[in-house]
C-alpha cells in the first residue's frame, strides 16, 4: 500500500515536499517513482530512485529544482520541490514496480505495479 501526502497550494517559487509511506514489502528491496498527472494528459514521469539508492533519475523539467530520497527507517519516499513553477501543478504520485532489486529503466509508466492514490500540487502565479 501506497499512501501520499503533503500537496498543496504555493505560489511560484515555493517549495513542498511530498511523502509517501509504503507498506506490505521489503522496502530496501524496491525502486520507486514519482509520476506526475494533468486531467486530460499521460502520466508523465518525474523522478526515480533504484532499489539500492545508488541511482537517481529526474526528467529534465525538473532537474536542479527535484529531489527524490527515501527514509528506510520510516518506509518512507520523499520529494522534496523547489523553485516551483505553474507548469508542476498536477497530481503526484508514488510508485513501485513489482519486482526486488529491479534494474529497468524506471521512465515508463508501464514499468509500475502498484501506485498511490495521489497528492495535489497546485503552483499560483
Amino acid at each position: 500500500q501506497l499512501v501520499e501526502s503533503g500537496g498543496g497550494l504555493v505560489q511560484t517559487g515555493g517549495s513542498l515536499r511530498l511523502s509517501c509511506v509504503i507498506s506490505g514489502g521489503r522496502f530496501m528491496s524496491y525502486g520507486m517513482a514519482w509520476f506526475r498527472q494533468v486531467p486530460g494528459k499521460e502520466r508523465e514521469f518525474v523522478a526515480a530512485r533504484n532499489w539500492s539508492g545508488s541511482e537517481t533519475y529526474y526528467a529534465d523539467s525538473v532537474k536542479g529544482r527535484f529531489t527524490i530520497s527515501r527514509d528506510n527507517a520510516k518506509n518512507t519516499l520523499y520529494l522534496q520541490m523547489t523553485s516551483l513553477k505553474p507548469e508542476d501543478t498536477a497530481i503526484y504520485y508514488c510508485a513501485v514496480p513489482a519486482v526486488e532489486y529491479y534494474s529497468g529503466s524506471y521512465y515508463s509508466k508501464d514499468e509500475y505495479d502498484y501506485w498511490g492514490q495521489g497528492t495535489q500540487v497546485t503552483v499560483s502565479s
